[in-house]
């Protein structure tokens, strides 16, 4: 019996495989066009580097996504290479993401700064009927969760910590599940105890839902501060992509696992991919309004690399009450000479700029995680010297 039904899937999956290659083909072509389109907008007016290197870089998960999708549609022995691809642009772009709002911001000083004075603005008003807490700087993670608003400097550091170690994290697992898949304990969308995959699903999920947090509450402190730039249709769309996939993958995962779907690899990894193709199509419609580059066809003043200003004066004679009079009547030229971006110069600031921005903070967060356990440890150094 058991037989039999594997034969039936493996005719259902041989039927739907052709047709659903053509029809996510067509949304692939779709997304492609639209993001890359995108892209180059952006990169044409790149006037405002400090935003548009990490829009680019959440844009462009559109076509990281279709297209290892559309590669492990075609052929499933290629699903966990496509899918460590995948899950280290994932870690990368939801890293791009909350460097682009606080880019947004001024820059990291600049929301610091801003954080301070919500802080302060907090600090300011009776927590409870005219009573200050003292305790209230000190418990760090306590009020990050309570009452992030009032940690000012302190919540900048946790939501950074938050991004970060999430992406050290999806990279670390993405290789990690690639180890295990070649010693054959992977067991790749199997919930088995003897297999790697569903501790490596726990763990990114705990470590994906920190990030999810960390970033709804920088949100919820920076909302109303970036209204301009209408952060609440780029937050939604960009967590419809990164954490809406992720959970489908496991909602089907689930699904097979209790016989609602075939429990078969391919058909799993194929139905997957086939979704994924249309939503990046959808989703790249979407970063058309929500990521535009209208706002950025005009050029700052303070890009500007050449300013000068040349005066002309000219005497005229005015023939007034009889007698003649001198004038003097200046003209004023402005001539202003805006720096011409080319493409080539917009990729090397996204590549080099934006790659050492990720290695410093990847090096602080590892320091930021390593400086309590050395603590630690030297405290209990100093107990058993006591002792």
């Amino acid at each position: 019996m058991a037989i039999t039904e594997l034969l039936m899937h493996r005719h259902i999956y041989k039927y739907l495989h052709l047709p659903a290659i053509l029809i996510a083909g067509c949304f692939v072509f779709v997304a492609l066009f639209l993001s890359l389109l995108l892209t180059f907008q952006h990169l044409s007016f790149y006037t405002k580097p400090s935003e548009q290197k990490w829009i680019v870089a959440v844009i462009f998960m559109v076509p990281v996504y279709v297209t290892e999708s559309i590669i492990s549609l075609w052929d499933a022995k290629l699903s966990v290479a496509c899918g460590i691809l995948r899950s280290c642009y994932e870690a990368f772009a939801l890293y791009s993401f909350g460097s682009y709002l606080i880019a947004c911001l001024g820059g990291e000083t600049e929301a610091i700064n801003f954080l301070e004075d919500q802080a302060r603005g907090q600090g300011s008003k009776p927590l409870l009927e005219g009573k200050s807490n003292p305790k209230l700087r000190h418990k760090t993670f306590r009020n990050f969760i309570f009452r992030p608003s009032v940690l000012g400097k302190e919540l900048f550091a946790i939501i950074k910590f938050g991004l970060v170690q999430y992406m050290i994290l999806k990279t670390f697992c993405a290789f990690l599940a690639l180890i295990l898949e070649l010693c054959g304990v992977y067991g790749d969308r199997e919930f088995k105890w003897y297999y790697g995959y569903p501790y490596i699903t726990v763990a990114l999920n705990f470590s994906q839902m920190w990030a999810l947090y960390c970033l709804i509450r920088f949100y919820n402190v920076i909302h109303d501060r970036l209204e301009p730039i209408k952060p609440l249709a780029k937050f939604i769309s960009f967590k419809a992509i990164v954490f809406a996939t992720w959970w489908q993958g496991v909602v089907i995962v689930l699904l097979c696992t209790f016989g609602v779907l075939p429990k078969q690899d391919k058909l799993q990894t194929g139905l997957q991919d086939f979704l994924i193709c249309i939503e990046m199509a959808i989703a790249a419609v979407a970063h058309i309004f929500v990521f535009s580059a209208k706002p950025y066809h005009y050029v700052h003043v303070s890009g500007y690399e050449h300013f000068s200003a040349s005066a002309t004066t000219a005497a005229l004679d005015i023939k007034g009450g009889g007698e003649d009079s001198p004038a003097d009547v200046e003209k004023q030229k402005t001539e202003v000479e805006s720096p011409g971006t080319s493409i080539k110069e917009s990729v090397h600031d996204i590549v080099v700029e934006g790659g050492q921005k990720v290695v410093n903070d990847v090096v602080l967060t590892i320091n930021q995680a390593i400086e309590p356990v050395h603590e630690g440890m030297t405290k209990i150094q100093e107990n058993f010297q006591h002792i």
